[in-house]
């Protein structure tokens, strides 16, 4: 199944070692990976983040900095899905919205852990979720 896979999947993948955390290392490996280019960064910002409130130490976030360039995922351009987030702006964010378009365009589901973008009106992919 060809899946699109959202930062916050992506993070618990890499550095959370919980039922969710193995859930999206399942997740990530069950097919072709695609997200759009931002996806890295994003990831790069969360690990970012739990560094400097403590929640990850130094060697774990550099490790996972590392491991985000490993990943097999393709990324899609910004050009490939822009208009279709400007069509979901009244729903999502277009961070949020670059994801549904990216698996709106290949036709593949969209693995996350956002609830929130899960239920958001208007998608026209499947929505995957732990829960």
């Amino acid at each position: 199944m060809i899946q699109v896979v959202d930062a916050s999947a992506v993070v618990a993948a890499l550095v959370d070692d919980s039922p969710t955390g193995r859930w999206c290392e399942q997740a990530l490996q069950a097919g072709p990976l695609y997200a759009p280019h931002l996806m890295p960064f994003e990831v790069a910002n969360i690990v970012r983040r739990l560094v400097l409130r403590g929640a990850l130490d130094d060697t774990a976030g550099s490790l996972a900095i590392a491991d985000i360039g490993r990943l097999a995922v393709e990324l899609a351009p910004y050009e490939s899905v822009a208009a279709r987030v400007w069509e979901l702006r009244d729903n999502l964010t277009a961070c949020d919205a670059a994801y549904v378009a990216t698996a709106e365009l290949i036709g593949g589901r969209l693995v996350t852990l956002d609830e929130r973008l899960a239920r958001a009106p208007g998608i026209a992919c499947e929505v995957v979720t732990p829960g």
